[in-house]
């Protein structure tokens, strides 16, 4: 959750507290960039370490999968199976998360004989229960402090690649080689330790080892499976990894939550203490703060652009689709101007939008189409450059002769759209439903071929009030030629609680149903 710095922003971090959800807001200049939710119901279990137990070996999958006391067992690859793999660090994750690292491939032998059916082994979270799959975890397990990551079963010292000063990285460098860690035990600098003295490294790591004591003795006292060690709640885990030199404060409205986070005196300066700040006013704090109205406008499908242009966006099962569009844009420029204009101004907001959502996976952006490879590459460049301060790891591919801009955006949980709704109960997630014209040619279908066949000439239909008024206004004259061509008596009746793409046909002398229309994912 760590954010890199921008200078010259006034930063706020807005905390939302109550019963059934908790809520995080960072505002850079009064404009959201950042937004967290977490319900209690729903337990978070990125970062959680569990004792597990292996239940089964996929030599195909190359994977494991491990009891760790969930519904869904855990999914382990064979080479995330050995802790000992972190000294083959690539670069240190800023975030927190388990390093990047060197996939060494592991044999299945070596494997079953190392971690036979039923053996124990320790795993932290790295991917929260997405649809139907179970959490995925790794054996290289990683604690995030203020300043620090630890990394049990690694003897690893480095800095976060987001730190780019060299003077201030050797400064770290040295910091780090001279911190009282035992052997066996990793250490990484994250962003947050930019600037910081050597004191508030030693506090740092003095809670960090702490914590790892307390989980050392879990996994020589309780069985598995079981849970060791979970990361703090969000108001916790965003004062930890955001009250940086340049967060002018942190407002929160639950006086609980105010203390408990300032009496965390180990972990936060008293000068940095001091800007964490009580909300007690009248209006809600999100709205007192112009945030409920920025997550209203930020989540529509639709997102207009400052120029006129706007973007649409898309969740999908495979995929993510955004697609740029001009819109109301209006300007004298040449038209090759005005498309790298909106992509331009597209590109910052899709990767607001991206860490506002919460959006991981395959991404697609359909940019407005440039006709010169210099301007698609000026638009890939800037959208590299935005997504750098992302705390997801990100890969983007250069705009394709199609326009396209395929990227993958690191997925631990699901995104906030998938968190806070669900299915249609009306569309059933289609997001559109046959139109009158459509249902009233399916009404004369069913009718025309009710009456050829002689079941009755007295026909009661009845239809939602969207087709009734089709068939009053423009299929009049059709359905009277139907009733003709037959000698049949033809009822309509409006029933508001009649779905769109139902209809019921009934033989109106007896009242028996004749034909009854549903929906596709009703049946």
């Amino acid at each position: 959750m760590l954010l890199t710095r921008k200078s010259k922003l006034r930063r706020d971090v807005i905390i939302n507290i109550e019963p059934l959800e908790s809520r995080a807001a960072i505002l850079e200049d009064g404009r959201l960039e950042h937004f967290f939710i977490e319900r209690p119901t729903e337990a978070r279990l990125v970062g959680s370490i569990f004792k597990g137990r292996i239940q089964n070996l996929d030599d195909g999958l190359q994977a494991a999968f491990v009891d760790i006391g969930l519904k869904k067992n855990a999914f382990i690859h064979y080479w995330d199976m050995i802790p000992e793999d972190a000294a083959r660090l690539l670069e240190a994750d800023e975030g927190g998360g388990p390093p990047q690292l060197r996939r060494k491939r592991r044999s299945a032998g070596e494997i079953a004989k190392r971690f036979p059916v039923g053996s124990e082994i320790v795993v932290q979270v790295t991917k929260d229960v997405i649809g139907t799959k179970g959490p995925r975890v790794t054996a290289n397990l990683s604690i995030p402090g203020r300043y620090l990551v630890i990394m049990p079963g690694s003897n690893l010292k480095g800095v976060s690649r987001k730190i780019e000063d060299t003077k201030e990285r050797e400064r770290l460098k040295k910091i780090i080689a001279r911190l009282p860690a035992r052997k066996g035990i990793g250490i990484i600098a994250r962003t947050a330790a930019e600037g910081v003295r050597k004191t508030s490294f030693v506090r740092d790591l003095a809670n960090l080892i702490d914590i790892w004591e307390e989980v050392e003795e879990k996994i020589r006292s309780q069985p598995a499976p079981c849970l060791l060690y979970q990361e703090p709640d969000l108001a916790e885990r965003v004062v930890r990894d955001s009250l940086t030199e340049d967060v002018s404060r942190i407002i929160v409205d639950s006086r609980e939550v105010f203390e408990r986070l300032r009496a965390k005196k180990g972990r936060i300066s008293r000068r940095l203490r001091n800007r964490i700040q009580l909300y007690d006013g009248p209006v809600p704090i999100f709205e007192h703060f112009d945030v409920e109205r920025q997550l209203e406008h930020a989540f529509r499908r639709r997102v207009w652009l400052k120029s006129g242009g706007y973007i649409t966006v898309d969740e999908t099962e495979a995929l993510v689709a955004i697609d740029v569009n001009t819109g109301r844009h209006k300007s004298s420029s040449p038209a090759e101007d005005v498309m790298l204009t909106v992509n331009l101004e597209a590109v910052e907001e899709i990767a607001r939008q991206l860490r506002l959502r919460n959006i991981g996976g395959l991404v697609v952006v359909d940019f407005i189409d440039m006709r010169q490879s210099k301007n698609q590459r000026a638009v890939f460049r800037a959208l590299k450059k935005a997504m750098q301060q992302d705390r997801a790891r990100t890969n983007l591919m250069p705009i394709s002769p199609l326009g396209l801009l395929e990227m993958t955006r690191q997925r631990a949980e699901e995104s906030i759209h998938r968190v806070t709704s669900c299915d249609c109960p009306y569309c059933h997630g289609r997001g559109k439903v046959k139109n009158p014209l459509t249902m009233s040619i399916e009404v004369q279908r069913r009718v025309n071929a009710i009456l050829k066949s002689g079941q009755a000439c007295n026909l009661r239909i009845t239809v939602h009030p969207g087709v009734l008024d089709r068939m009053r206004r423009q299929d009049e004259d059709i359905l009277l030629s139907l009733q003709e061509r037959y000698g049949a008596n033809l009822s309509f009746v409006a029933n508001p609680a009649c779905h769109m793409e139902s209809f019921i046909i009934q033989n109106a002398d007896t009242g028996e149903e004749l034909f009854r229309a549903v929906p596709p994912e009703s049946r």
